[in-house]
């Protein structure tokens, strides 16, 4: 499915960011990756901040492609994680990673079950993996939005 399609059935709005909307997500990514190392906190909590990072990461491969979520719609985390190929060209055995993270963040947040620490460790690897990635797609596409 392409970014047009999802936009036809309303998952997804056109969307026109600028330098300082993406430089504010940046950053707030780097916060939420600096929040998920620190171990004085639940596993749980680290967690959810390491996801966030990499919603945020996503958000902003999204945003610069000229979308955003319909945030109003159910199944958002999953169109925007979904998107990662379609903008910053991610290969399907990431996105079922990514996936399998925000089905495992669903089960803590609504359900109460723990994150092991295996979980916990690949969070943060992937959404540092992928601030990189987006960041350097910037760079390559978007050299306007990043410093």
């Amino acid at each position: 499915m392409t970014l047009e399609n999802l936009l036809r059935t309303g998952q997804l709005k056109a969307h026109e960011t600028d330098a300082a909307e993406i430089r504010r997500l940046l950053a707030a990514a780097r916060r939420n990756l600096a929040d998920a190392r620190a171990d004085n906190i639940s596993p749980e909590n680290r967690f959810d901040a390491a996801y966030k990072a990499i919603m945020q990461a996503a958000l902003i491969a999204l945003m610069a492609s000229g979308y955003r979520p319909d945030t109003a719609r159910p199944g958002h985390h999953m169109t925007v994680i979904q998107s990662l190929p379609k903008t910053v060209g991610l290969k399907g055995e990431r996105i079922a990673v990514l996936d399998a993270l925000r089905r495992k963040r669903n089960l803590s947040d609504y359900l109460g079950e723990d994150i092991d620490f295996a979980s916990l460790e690949r969070c943060i690897m992937e959404a540092e993996a992928l601030l990189g990635e987006v960041h350097a797609w910037l760079r390559a596409r978007h050299r306007g939005l990043v410093d």
